[in-house]
């Protein structure tokens, strides 16, 4: 089984702590409101005080009458949805790349454990070394000064 779409799929949620770097992932066998509710339990457990803001995208799992009847009962947990198409505003997305690359590209699963492990692997690693996000580019390392010599005559 590899990772890619297949008939028996494995889906990977997670979740990017902006203020430290660290994030949550879980493995799913599907993509529906049950599975993304757990992942959003997963997320409350780890933040246990103050108000947690999802910002996510307008999946129907996302948005679905059975998971806005679970945000009732979880009230700290509020969605702003992104902008159709405008996936560049999700700094989820830029972690998914170091993600993708650090557990799953090249690689052949025997099965969903088989991913599962790997993406409790990479996601230790990956929380090892985390480190606030900032939204933007980094600014550009400064440049070596070049001496200039004058020379009179």
């Amino acid at each position: 089984m590899d990772y890619s779409r297949g008939p028996e799929k494995t889906w990977v949620y997670g979740g990017l702590r902006v203020r430290d770097g660290q994030e949550i992932t879980c493995t799913a066998s599907s993509r529906n409101s049950v599975c993304y509710q757990r992942f959003l339990q997963l997320v409350e457990d780890d933040n246990p005080e103050g108000e947690i803001v999802i910002v996510t995208d307008n999946l129907s799992s996302h948005n679905g009458k059975s998971t806005r009847e679970w945000l009732v009962d979880h009230p700290r947990i509020r969605h702003a949805f992104i902008p159709v198409a405008a996936c560049c505003l999700n700094l989820q997305e830029s972690w998914w790349r170091l993600f993708r690359r650090a557990a799953l590209a090249g690689q052949s699963f025997a099965g969903p454990d088989d991913i599962d492990h790997a993406t409790r692997v990479a996601t230790a690693q990956l929380n090892s070394r985390a480190k606030p996000w900032v939204w933007g580019r980094p600014p550009p390392p400064p440049g070596k000064l070049r001496r200039r010599f004058g020379y009179l005559l």
